[in-house]
């Protein structure tokens, strides 16, 4: 369940009406790892996210790849909600059994994460420990583009497919489009960093990362988590509804990544590597 609906006293002016309202749920969710280590069984608890239940697996698979702890879905062996070992609260934490012989490189983690919904980097140790290096090379990238036009008409279409913020006003998105403007997966979340570690495990699930031939559609603003972890799936154009952060921009200058920020009413900017968005010719143009 997404959803909870809870009385509320409505005001217009002077009035009040006594009703109820559709509220976005949000829980904690753990991410246990199960492996071994020269034949002795390891058990650790590696984050603790504060999510919106639903698509929990493809949450725990993003993450983990995403913050660089495991190379790919390969190395996974299972993932599935911790009905057997956990006494309480089974359905809020996720057990990710590792493949035999597959160790998780924890050497950023060297504590638990605690991630709020409104921030997937707070309490990391220092920019070293989140600047994840990107495991994809994309080969050229310089001819992958996207139509201005196109760009236009993503939120839209975003905002149509967006079930649980329609019912509840207070989630955000992310979406996975082809650069032809075809809507290929969304996820949301009350956290914008768990919206994007989920579409990014159902990627990892579907078997098509490096997803350097898509556009990443962000429905609020563009963090320099957000951009880290398209990085980190071979993204290589992000719009975002809203503004990018000083450090968003920074980041996808490093890596070559088109970063569009404030998509709406026909209107962009574009922070870094514009070459990649293309734009009608008028006549009598040069």
């Amino acid at each position: 369940m997404s959803v909870i609906n809870v009385p509320v006293t409505k005001v217009n002016n002077a009035d009040c009406l006594e009703t109820s309202d559709a509220l976005a749920i949000e829980e904690p969710m753990e991410i246990r790892l199960e492996y071994k280590v020269d034949d002795e069984l390891k058990n650790q608890s590696v984050s603790v996210t504060m999510r919106t239940p639903g698509n929990d697996a493809e949450l725990a698979a993003g993450f983990l790849f995403t913050e660089g702890i495991v190379g790919s879905a390969g190395d996974i062996a299972n993932i599935d909600h911790c009905f057997i070992a956990c006494a309480e609260n089974k359905e809020n934490v996720i057990q990710v059994k590792l493949k035999e012989g597959i160790a998780p490189d924890l050497k950023n983690t060297g504590r638990n994460f605690y991630t709020t919904s409104s921030c997937g980097v707070c309490g990391k140790g220092s920019i070293d420990a989140i600047r994840t290096v990107g495991s994809f090379i994309v080969q050229n990238e310089d001819l992958i583009s996207a139509d201005s036009e196109l760009l236009y008409t993503l939120p839209d279409i975003l905002l149509g497919h967006q079930r649980i913020f329609g019912e509840t006003g207070g989630l955000h998105a992310s979406a996975l489009f082809s650069l032809d403007g075809e809507l290929l997966l969304v996820r949301e979340d009350v956290g914008r960093h768990n919206a994007l570690d989920k579409l990014i495990g159902a990627a990892l699930k579907q078997g098509i990362l490096p997803l350097d031939n898509h556009i990443l559609l962000l429905s609020g603003r563009a963090s320099f988590e957000l951009v880290q972890k398209a990085v980190m799936a071979g993204i290589k154009i992000i719009a975002a509804v809203g503004a990018p952060s000083s450090l968003a921009v920074e980041l996808a200058a490093e890596f070559n990544v088109t970063l569009a920020g404030f998509l709406r009413n026909r209107r962009f900017n574009i922070y870094t590597a514009g070459r990649r968005i293309l734009f009608p010719v008028h006549e009598g143009s040069n």
